[in-house]
Order: structure tokens, then C-alpha cells, then sequence
């Protein structure tokens, strides 16, 4: 029996297509536990497709175009979902762009970090990066959070935590100027500073995918991502239900779905640090922050004033504690070419802490 199709493996063309099917069969429908369980172990085969189909195009295209490609297209699809919640949510959803950003952040800079730097530093003890790719991704990540999630509360001519007509439209386009000066730099001007070190002569030896192979895989990767994004945000009442039954607060549910939509990056950066590459996971993990706020914001800013959609961006005093904590050691982290299973257990350790916080605050 054949295992594969012109060198695509069969499992890796059959569950997207599952998935997305299953996706088509249960929207909007209301879920039962059978259907939940069902739901779940098809989201997570769906991401190991995504990530397989996004390694085969990283293999044709080269780095960093490939870590790029897998967190741009997902942005974008949970962008769209963000967007069509808040159409469809009115004055309840006003804080729902803000608490996903926010929790994408802390998802990525501790969580996705911390564990690739403490697995990756058990198997190879000292992991190595580029700073030159690093710092100047960190200080562009910085500056947004900063200007999309702090600066609204201190703003006079509207009162926090939204920005005015003319603020929103600025900040939606400096996101969008600046991320695009860092895509510039990553894959055009300056794309060795974000090449993991002997990624030429370790892949000069595996034959690229055909042009059959990379197409077919680029609309897999889609439609795996498609089904990801989908599927979580089926689940949702189910988590939310269970979020009410443990008497949590209900941010706490846009947590669980933060977590589940970066599960193909979590998966790929992890997969990347234990090959003792961690520059990729980086790669991975700021470039999908980044474009978060940098697709996202603006985004939301043209929905917001195109449609009189409420927008509440500044976060709370103690959301701006955890993220200024997080931004400092994460500036400690990567502003050195070496890290070790310490640094990964202190990412672990902040990324604990805005768990418990947010289920306990």
C-alpha cells in the first residue's frame, strides 16, 4: 500500500481534508462531549499537517521565508476571526482584540520561548542564536506592545482605554509601517542575521520539493491553519462552559483559544530547538508576536472605524506589570548569543504566572 503521493506523505493530504470537512459539518452547531473529543484530536493532527506542510516550503523556499510564510498565514486567519467576532459581538466584544494580542505575547515570548529553550537546552546543554536577528526583532516587538497596549491608557483626548479616531489611525498604520520594515530587513536586507547557524550545509544534502509538491503543500498549510483557527473557535462554548463550571474568570477562555491557534508555531519552534536550531524558533516566536500586532492592529483599526466598532486597547495595571517584567528578561534572554535551560525555566516560570494570575486574579 502506498505511504505516499509524488512524495507527499498520504496522512499529510488527508487530514487537512478532514478537518476542514468536519470543520463544515459541526459550524455553529452545538457540541457534545462525543463531538468535543472528536473535534480535539482532529485540531491536533491538523496541526502537525500544518507544521509538516510549512517545513516542506521552508525546505523549497529557504530560511526565514519559511517560518515567516507559517506565521503570517496564521495571523491573518485568526485576524479575520478576530474581526468577524467583533462584528457579530457588539459592545461585549471591545476588549476581545486587546485580551488576544496580550495573551499571544505572553504566549509566545514566555511559553513558546521558555519551552524551546529548556528542551532544547536538556539535549544540546548551550543554545546559540544570532543577535544581530534577535535584539533589533525584540525592540520592534516592544515598541508596538507598548504603543497598541500601554500608551492608550495615558492618551487625554479620549479617555483610556481607547484611542481617539486620529490616534487608532496612527497607531494602526506605525504597526503596519513598522512590521513591514522588519520584514524588509529579516528577508531582503540583513536575511543572514536570521539564518540558523549551518542550516546551509545541513540541508545542502536533502533534495527540495517539487513545484508539485510546494504548491500543493502551500494550500494544505492553508487549509490546515483554516481548520485550526476553526475548530478552536468551535470549541469555545465547550471551554466556556467548563471555564463557568471551574468558576474562572472569562478571560480565561480567550487564553485556551490563544493557545490552540499558536500550537502549529508552539509545535514548529519546539521541533526546531531540539534539532539544536534555535535561531528558527526565534525566527518563529517574534515573527509571530510581530505580526500579530503588526496585521492585527491595523486591521482592527480600519474595521473599528469603518464600521463604529468599540476598541478597547490599553490593558489593565497588572497585565502591564507581567508585560513589562516579560519585555525585561526577555531583552535579558536575547540580547546574548547563548542561553541555557535557565533562561528557559524563567519563561516558564513568568509564563506559570500569567496562568495563575489570569485563573486567580
Amino acid at each position: 500500500m502506498r505511504s505516499s503521493w509524488h512524495g507527499i506523505p498520504l496522512w499529510s493530504l488527508v487530514v487537512p481534508v478532514l478537518a476542514i470537512g468536519l470543520l463544515a459539518a459541526i459550524w455553529e452547531s452545538e457540541l457534545g462531549w462525543t463531538l468535543v473529543s472528536l473535534v480535539t484530536v482532529i485540531l491536533f493532527a491538523a496541526v502537525f499537517a500544518a507544521v509538516h506542510h510549512a517545513e516542506v516550503i521552508a525546505l523549497r523556499v529557504g530560511e526565514p521565508f519559511g517560518t515567516l510564510i507559517l506565521a503570517l498565514a496564521v495571523t491573518v486567519i485568526e485576524a479575520s476571526l478576530i474581526v468577524t467576532l467583533m462584528l457579530s459581538g457588539g459592545e461585549e466584544t471591545s476588549t476581545l482584540a486587546r485580551d488576544t494580542v496580550f495573551a499571544t505575547v505572553m504566549i509566545i515570548c514566555n511559553g513558546v520561548i521558555g519551552l524551546c529553550l529548556l528542551l532544547g537546552g536538556m539535549r544540546h546543554r548551550v543554545l546559540t542564536f544570532n543577535v544581530e536577528g534577535t535584539s533589533p526583532a525584540l525592540a520592534a516587538l516592544g515598541t508596538l506592545v507598548v504603543l497598541t497596549l500601554v500608551l492608550p491608557n495615558f492618551t487625554t483626548t479620549q479617555p483610556g482605554p481607547e484611542l481617539s479616531r486620529s490616534q487608532l489611525a496612527f497607531a494602526g498604520a506605525i504597526s503596519a509601517a513598522l512590521y513591514a520594515v522588519y520584514v524588509f530587513v529579516q528577508t531582503v536586507r540583513h536575511r543572514d542575521y536570521f539564518l540558523p547557524g549551518g542550516v546551509e550545509d545541513q540541508d545542502a544534502h536533502v533534495a527540495p520539493p517539487t513545484t508539485l509538491a510546494t504548491g500543493l503543500g502551500l494550500v494544505l498549510l492553508l487549509v490546515s491553519l483554516v481548520a485550526v483557527v476553526g475548530l478552536a473557535k468551535s470549541l469555545a462554548p465547550a471551554i466556556e462552559n467548563a471555564v463557568r463550571v471551574a468558576r474562572v474568570p472569562h478571560a480565561v477562555v480567550g487564553i485556551v483559544i490563544a493557545l490552540l491557534v499558536l500550537l502549529p508555531e508552539t509545535v514548529a519552534a519546539t521541533r526546531a530547538a531540539l534539532l539544536d536550531r534555535m535561531q528558527t524558533s526565534v525566527n518563529l516566536a517574534l515573527g509571530s508576536a510581530l505580526a500579530t500586532i503588526g496585521l492585527t492592529i491595523p486591521v482592527l483599526a480600519a474595521a473599528s472605524l469603518t464600521f463604529g466598532l468599540p476598541l478597547d486597547l490599553g490593558l489593565p495595571t497588572k497585565e502591564i506589570g507581567l508585560l513589562a517584567l516579560t519585555l525585561f528578561i526577555s531583552s535579558l534572554t536575547l540580547s546574548q548569543s547563548r542561553a541555557t535551560v535557565l533562561e528557559g525555566a524563567v519563561h516558564l516560570v513568568l509564563f506559570a504566572v500569567f496562568l495563575f494570575f489570569a485563573i486567580i486574579p
